[in-house]
């Protein structure tokens, strides 16, 4: 079994004072998707802010093997790790190539990747990002960090806000990505997990509640229920009563 690509033990964030995250420890493996999932507010985002150096943290983040929570976040980036914030963060006035170029790091652009996965954007290049959909934006995000050669990325809640169809295509694109690519994602699409995802790390209050494979909690309604506070994607599925 290969080392884990990401390991995080002991981490604690706070943002303005106040702590957001609090002794959260898990590992993220060499291939796959690994979902973090919690309701509303245990610290989903802020624990991915606090692995990249985002928020002030303390506790121990290493990247391959070596510890990269003392780095700013423009070094970890160049290490290989591609960040995909919640809200898209495009530049509006831009065109979809001038975000993309923007975002190259040293050593020659991932074109071939980005360029399969995402056609529509290439039909677009010239267009102002800012005019786009919200599908389409998110699009450009997320080719944003795969146009370099990431080892590992973070992606922050892809599906938020968009219309059923482009959840479809915005979960196979990441289904694609993760082929060549280690992701953690943060996610509320139970069904986007059940499809993306291979091992779960559930935090609550800040702290590490569960982890284990993802199919089994999925299938598990009453545990899902009260780690997430939904019914599982397994009743969801099957129309039962929420």
């Amino acid at each position: 079994m290969s080392a884990p690509i990401l390991r995080v033990a002991g981490l604690s964030a706070h943002i303005a004072g106040q702590q957001v995250v609090e002794d959260v420890s898990f590992e993220v493996p060499a291939t796959g998707v690994t979902a973090l999932l919690g309701r509303n507010g245990v610290g989903k985002t802020s624990t991915l802010k606090a692995i990249i150096g985002l928020i002030g943290r303390r506790g121990t983040v290493e990247f391959d093997g070596e510890r990269i929570d003392g780095q700013p976040t423009h070094r970890i980036v160049q290490r290989g790790i591609g960040y995909v914030p919640e809200d898209r963060e495009v530049f509006a006035s831009l065109s979809v190539e001038e975000n993309l170029r923007l975002a190259e790091r040293h050593g020659g652009p991932n074109r071939t990747l980005v360029d399969e996965l995402f056609p529509d954007l290439v039909a677009r290049a010239s267009q102002p990002a800012g005019t786009l959909s919200g599908g389409q934006q998110q699009m450009v995000s997320l080719a944003r960090a795969l146009i370099n050669d990431n080892r590992l990325l973070l992606v922050d809640e892809p599906t938020k806000g968009l219309a059923p169809l482009i959840v479809v295509d915005v979960a196979e694109a990441l289904a694609r990505a993760a082929r060549a690519v280690p992701i953690l994602l943060v996610e509320q699409n139970l069904e986007v997990v059940r499809k993306l995802a291979h091992t779960v790390v559930v935090l609550e209050g800040g702290r590490v509640a569960h982890v284990g494979l993802a199919q089994e909690l999925l299938d598990d309604d009453e545990l899902t229920k009260r780690l997430l506070g939904v019914h599982s994607a397994h009743a969801q599925a099957n129309g039962e009563a929420s």
